[in-house]
């Protein structure tokens, strides 16, 4: 593999991250906010590497006794898409010769997000597991777009009466195992759609025109098989469908802060966020993960 084509820093860690194959754990939390990454890793048993360059924060330690790391990915996929490869490149390819391992190590991932909901029966404060992400933005077209051609997403399609200049969404999975065992803990499911954008691609409009060929509620109405999407997000479909290609596990959890029905958002998001960390921290000590 060319340099060009997998980048190493002098110190032989990996261009955008910063570090090296010694300095992650094979079970990844990942969240948008580097500030977020201490309020997560206070939960470790203790943490024996920190490390940030640029929005890419990194604390590795332990809890229950598990190696494990919690990294920011910032927002949106297009730095899930650096985050990830270089993630997927510490365990499966030698940063040395750049060749890929004879064994590479499967990685777990659980995001540990913040979302909105779009149905009007989604309280504020909850928590859902996506067991599927819907793809507004682009990624996923650049690695396989045979993810458009999935059944939910060419209804979805045909439901809002895209024009061509417009991608077509692609559909990508959580692995089932992760979504049981976060069912377990009592967490709901649902379909998140991930956007290309906060403003504008979710439908919000400040100062300027709204320009899609479809509305916020022809989202909101759309079901297939009786399944509907539930919230919005900006990283888990390219998240899912990366994970997907890199053989790895991955799961999407998200607390609820706002509801776009309602036009409300939440009066207490930093404890929401806290009681879903916690209850990640003790799905993971009772060994659920």
């Amino acid at each position: 593999m060319k340099e060009s084509e997998l980048i190493c820093n002098d110190d032989g860690s990996i261009y955008h991250l910063g570090i090296r194959p010694e300095h992650c754990a094979p079970l990844i939390l990942t969240v948008g906010d580097p500030d977020r990454v201490a309020t997560v890793s206070q939960f470790f048993d203790h943490v024996d590497f920190i490390h940030q360059k640029r929005e890419i924060c990194i604390h590795t330690g332990t809890l229950a006794a598990r190696p494990i790391s919690v990294i920011s990915t910032g927002m949106g996929t297009d730095n899930i898409d650096i985050v990830f490869n270089e993630l997927d490149a510490l365990f499966s390819i030698d940063l040395t010769t750049r060749k890929p391992l004879a064994s590479p190590t499967p990685i777990t991932f659980v995001r540990l997000g913040t979302s909105g909901a779009i149905q009007p029966d989604i309280e504020l404060d909850s928590i859902i597991v996506a067991e599927a992400a819907v793809g507004f933005d682009n990624l996923m077209l650049f690695y396989d777009p045979k993810m458009c051609d999935h059944s939910f997403v060419t209804s979805l399609q045909s439901h809002l009466v895209n024009p061509k200049k417009f991608n077509h969404p692609y559909y990508s999975e959580a692995d089932q195992s992760l979504v049981n065992r976060c069912t377990e803990l009592g967490i709901k499911k649902g379909i998140i759609a991930t956007n290309s954008g906060f403003y504008g691609p979710q439908g919000r409009h400040l100062r300027t025109n709204h320009v899609l060929p479809y509305q916020i509620n022809d989202i909101i109405a759309f079901k297939h098989k009786n399944n509907r999407i539930t919230h919005f997000d900006m990283e888990t479909a390219g998240i899912y469908g990366l994970s997907q290609l890199m053989g790895h596990k991955a799961v999407s959890i998200s607390a609820i802060l706002a509801n776009r029905f309602h036009g409300t958002f939440s009066s207490k998001p930093e404890k929401t966020v806290l009681r879903m960390i916690k209850k990640l921290v003790d799905g993971i000590k009772s060994g659920e993960f």
